[in-house]
């Protein structure tokens, strides 16, 4: 699978950018069907950084109304990546 078909988008929130400052933690939304080492290689590859853990978490869709029309949002998985000492990422 290719890198950026990995990696969605970063998660770019108040809680996502606390962690990038005190814990050089990256949330990234992903593809549901990566694994770990997958995601680690995808984000080393893209951002040009040293990835030292992923934790990665399946979020549910949210159930949501619109009138009388009730429906579902998708269901999508969560990485967050945590980085070496030295390397940082500029987008948080």
């Amino acid at each position: 699978m290719d890198p950026y078909q990995i990696v969605i988008k970063p998660l770019i929130t108040e809680q996502g950018t606390h962690l990038a400052e005190a814990l050089r933690a990256y949330p990234f939304q992903v593809h549901p069907k990566a694994n770990k080492v997958q995601i680690k290689q995808a984000v080393e590859k893209i951002y040009n950084v040293k990835v030292t853990d992923v934790r990665t978490a399946n979020r549910k869709g949210k159930p949501r109304r619109r009138g009388r029309t009730r429906g579902i949002t998708a269901n999508w998985k969560k990485a967050v990546v945590v980085l070496h000492e030295d390397c940082r990422i500029d987008l948080f």
